[in-house]
């Protein structure tokens, strides 16, 4: 299934829309990592740990998105976004969530 950002897809033409398809993904955050990037905080540096979570969420929501177009009788997405937040009590959780427009491409 082709995903992008784009509204369309250059030399291909959009022949139906199926509408609008969504996929999340809320990860709790464990004390270990927490702790391993409170250091990283304080001596700097990237938080390999959360980039992994991170990605690993992002990969979820994008998976569960194409899932939902594909029940739709989708073959592509466009107009892809993905945005990430914290959610739950003290924000303790990370949120991804994507969400694009289902359509079929000839």
């Amino acid at each position: 299934m082709l995903v992008t950002t784009t509204p369309s897809v250059e030399g291909r033409r959009i022949t139906a829309y199926h509408g609008i398809v969504s996929g999340e993904a809320v990860l709790g955050a464990n004390f270990v990592r927490d702790w391993f990037a409170s250091i990283r905080d304080i001596v700097g540096g990237r938080s390999g740990s959360y980039e992994k979570v991170l990605r690993g969420a992002r990969d979820e929501a994008l998976r569960d998105m194409q899932e939902e177009a594909l029940r739709l009788g989708a073959n592509a997405i466009v107009g892809v976004d993905i945005d990430y937040g914290a959610v739950g009590a003290k924000e303790s959780m990370m949120m991804v969530t994507a969400t694009g427009t289902a359509v079929t491409i000839s």
